[in-house]
């Protein structure tokens, strides 16, 4: 009979034909042993009297084996067939049966039940013949239940991670894939073979390997990989029409078992590459909970993820305050299910106003306060610097000024890379009201601090959102130069790092993300295509004025130092004391752009 039907039938048994078949295989096994080595014993021997003496023997053999195995529960589906467990179960079982019968055989009634030397050799004849059996059913099970539709996959990761989830393909006759090939940046595991699939390369091995095996589909089996590590292999991929699938970083596997099941499609996070934060929750809860919380431009993308995750950490009260009563209506939405605009914890004011941010700090008193509220777009601020300055600048003096008036435990202002050595109007505005922050921290009983991190995927006006966009409208994907560089963070990334900062950071400080290495815009725009599978053309304009080609996280002129934090680091921002005034004035009739250079400057 073909095996393929032969190991259908074997996958639909039932728990009883299973085990009445396994005891079947153990009894021949034992009946099959001793017979060959009793055979051997008495070759030249014609007399029946050993052979009926031997079928004593292997009788009662058989019978302790089953009754061992049953209390052991090889029989009743607690190993895999073929597995490490069932052998050591098999092996304890043969070795007491092996036990018993020498026992018989020494004792006075039983002397020449069997010869020392068949009881010896038959038990691990014995043994080799109910694991063999095992395994080639394993084996053909294998090479059998991936038939009907399952992809042949490359597997990158020959860890524990690869190694559980070959064994999970393998085992699940519903797998949609079949391990063909396994690849492993380290070279002293090459050539070797695990679960009957060979460690063929490296990670620069994909197309090659895809090519020889035939595979349709590349999965990722590390858990936290690099940006490189990601870019790399879904560049080969690609290369050649591979489908990529990758898994989830280990902490959110709960079971602790890696399977098929916690497999996705690979995706901008995993190819951009950032190593996942690990937030120090007893240091954010230590300030944030039982406290009044404000949090300036709330309804915006980084402010409304601060709100849902402070609201997490049962402050006393959440005060969330944006100029836009749209996105105020969106946050109620959707952290509450409801929203009817009626709350007290929601408040509309615009930064620019100083006289309405007093009122609010009046009457709610916050404890710690995180200002997010900015105007963001880099080429419409060039063009209209006016508005960076009141928002950005005086808007951020405004809520420094009702914080100090109310006496803020902790202040936490929200910055940019663009800030570091600044060449835009965002940049400079921003830069300034990291100066501005770091003065009003000075003499002052709690801690004020900036916060600067990269791009924001996800983010409302993001590089993410534009090019989804031209994608939907069948392109063509805008991108400013082929060689420009971003560093990218992910929304709930950055708001980690903002709880994380305001945790440790002290007066004056600016805290910087370890962002690891910085994308090409244009490889975005190409996995966004990709992943959309249609067929966009990129067009490339030009960098736009106050644009840089490759930003920086630190300026030229500041030294980075460690903080409690591996993933983060802090610099020194010198205060902006003299400038004040003018900064208090908002009626200024000036080049806002000269007068903020000048500012930024200023030592």
């Amino acid at each position: 009979m073909p095996i393929v039907p032969v190991m259908s039938m074997l996958n639909s048994m039932s728990m009883r034909k299973r085990a009445s078949m396994l005891v079947g295989l153990d009894i021949f096994s034992w009946y099959l042993s001793l017979a060959l080595f009793l055979a051997l014993r008495y070759i030249d021997n014609s007399d029946s009297t050993p052979w009926t003496r031997g079928l004593i023997g292997a009788s009662l053999a058989a019978a302790v084996h089953v009754l061992v195995g049953s209390g052991l529960w090889l029989y009743r589906g607690r190993y895999r067939i073929g597995s490490k467990d069932e052998a050591v179960a098999l092996s304890i079982t043969v070795g007491f049966t092996f036990a018993v019968i020498l026992l018989a055989v020494a004792s006075s009634g039983f002397v020449r039940l069997l010869p020392l030397s068949t009881v010896v050799a038959g038990s691990v004849l014995a043994l080799f013949g109910a694991v063999g059996s095992r395994v080639l059913i394993r084996i053909a099970r294998e090479n059998s239940v991936h038939r009907n539709g399952s992809q042949p996959a490359i597997i990158f990761g020959a860890g524990s991670a690869g190694i559980q989830l070959i064994e999970n393909m393998l085992n699940d006759p519903n797998s949609p894939f079949t391990p063909v090939a396994l690849l492993d940046d380290n070279a002293a595991l090459r050539n070797m073979r695990i679960r009957g699939v060979d460690v063929s390369g490296s990670r620069n091995d994909v197309v090659q390997v895809a090519r020889r095996t035939g595979a349709k589909a590349l999965v990722i089996a590390v858990t936290n990989g690099s940006s490189e590590l990601y870019r790399v292999l879904n560049s080969q991929a690609q290369e050649i029409g591979l489908d990529v699938k990758t898994l989830p970083p280990l902490s959110s596997i709960l079971d602790g078992r890696v399977g098929i099941q916690q497999l996705s499609d690979i995706n901008l996070s995993d190819v951009l590459g950032r190593q996942v934060i690990e937030t120090n929750t007893n240091l954010v809860a230590e300030y944030l909970k039982g406290k009044r919380v404000l949090v300036t431009g709330a309804g915006g993308s980084i402010g409304s993820e601060l709100c849902r995750q402070i609201a997490a950490f049962s402050p006393e009260s959440l005060i969330m305050l944006d100029r836009d009563e749209s996105a105020l209506h969106g946050l109620q939405l959707s952290m509450t299910g409801r929203a009817l605009l009626d709350s007290k914890d929601l408040v509309l004011a615009d930064i620019r106003d100083l006289g309405r941010l007093n009122e609010i700090f009046s009457l709610h008193k916050p404890q710690v306060v995180f200002h997010a509220a900015a105007l963001k777009h880099l080429p419409m601020l060039e063009s209209a610097p006016a508005e960076a300055w009141k928002t950005n600048v005086v808007g951020t003096f405004n809520v420094l000024s009702a914080a100090k008036a109310t006496q803020v435990e902790v202040f936490v202002n929200i910055s940019t890379d663009k800030a570091a050595d600044p060449q835009s109007v965002l940049g400079y505005s921003k830069r300034i009201a990291e100066r501005i922050t770091a003065s009003f921290g000075q003499g002052h009983h709690g801690r004020y601090v900036s916060v600067r991190f990269g791009n924001v995927l996800g983010s409302r006006g993001s590089v993410l959102t534009t090019f989804a966009d031209q994608i939907a409208r069948g392109g063509p994907v805008t991108v400013t130069h082929p060689e420009v560089t971003r560093y990218f963070m992910t929304i709930p990334e950055a708001v980690q790092l903002v709880l994380q900062a305001a945790a440790f950071g002290d007066n004056g400080d600016a805290l910087v993300l370890e962002m690891g290495t910085p994308v090409k815009i244009v490889e975005v725009a190409q996995q966004l295509i990709s992943l959309s599978n249609r067929k966009v053309d990129i067009e490339f304009t030009g960098l736009r004025p106050g644009e840089k080609m490759h930003e920086d996280l630190t300026s030229a002129s500041e030294n980075s130092l460690t903080t409690e934090h591996h993933l983060i680091q802090r610099v020194s921002v010198e205060p902006l004391v003299e400038s004040l005034e003018i900064i208090s004035t908002s009626d200024v009739s000036v080049d806002h752009v000269s007068l903020m250079r000048e500012m930024v400057m200023k030592s």
